[in-house]
């Protein structure tokens, strides 16, 4: 064992002791996974104006600090989920969306914006709430259990001129985009690279008319994201962890 190594050894040790010994647990039990469907509605939502001018999201910082230490949710996309709830609340009462949802969806996609598809060097949320770096998917060719789907934004959105890629912290891809993409942070100017925009944008897309109280139409709304059974699970897994303000299980 080289000295680096020892050295690091010690200092592990001497954090799990200090952890210990001042009555604080390094690690966390985390509660049994319901598997309700849809899932629970977790955390209320603060009340804000979501018409107010500027990005709105922002007024849901009190709200969401505690809950995003507690959930492992960064608080930019915890935000903006919430955000999106409650426009979708304003916009489409009859939906009953809950962020618990959302984040489940987020988590699933793309790590709540922080995937990078790196090992060691994870991506994050500026503070404008842009996925940094961009996240854009593998081309949809029909090739590793992807769809074929041609290019339908002359790669404006994913800078792919053959084939359409997912885009974002939700991952949209340029034709649902056209249908579902909407303005959240006040700015004018709809964005699937940012986060406020794409959590309201896919709030959109899964009310579309459903009733998400309902157990069917709930699984409907997922499914219109993803026809995948595991992805189904993946997304009410993790919202359902969320609710418990704890950290979804991967």
């Amino acid at each position: 064992m080289t000295a680096l190594a020892v050295v690091l050894v010690i200092a592990v040790v001497g954090w799990a002791l200090s952890m210990v010994v001042g009555g604080t647990q390094p690690f966390r039990q985390l509660q049994p996974i319901p598997d309700d469907v849809p899932p629970a509605a977790g955390e209320p939502v603060a009340e804000i104006d979501v018409h107010g001018p500027g990005r709105t999201a922002d007024k849901l910082t009190y709200w969401a600090g505690d809950l995003s230490e507690d959930t492992g949710i960064p608080a930019a996309a915890l935000r903006a989920y919430g955000n999106a709830e409650l426009i979708a609340r304003d916009a489409w009462p009859e939906c009953h969306l809950n962020w618990t949802t959302l984040a489940g969806i987020g988590q699933v996609e793309t790590r709540h914006g922080t995937y990078s598809g790196k090992l060691l060097s994870g991506g994050s949320l500026d503070e404008n709430g842009y996925a940094t770096p961009p996240i854009i998917g593998p081309a949809l060719d029909g090739t590793g259990g992807f769809a074929a789907v041609h290019d339908t934004d002359g790669g404006e959105l994913d800078g792919d001129t053959e084939w359409d890629r997912a885009v974002g912290p939700m991952q949209f891809i340029p034709e649902s985009w056209e249908r579902f993409g909407i303005d959240a942070d006040g700015d004018g100017h709809p964005d699937p690279n940012q986060i406020d925009d794409a959590a309201a944008s896919a709030a959109k897309l899964l009310c579309n008319g459903r009733d998400l109280s309902d157990p069917e139409d709930w699984v409907s709304a997922v499914k219109s994201y993803n026809m995948s059974g595991e992805y189904l699970t993946d997304v009410r897994d993790a919202a359902n962890s969320y609710a418990l303000r704890q950290p979804a299980a991967h």
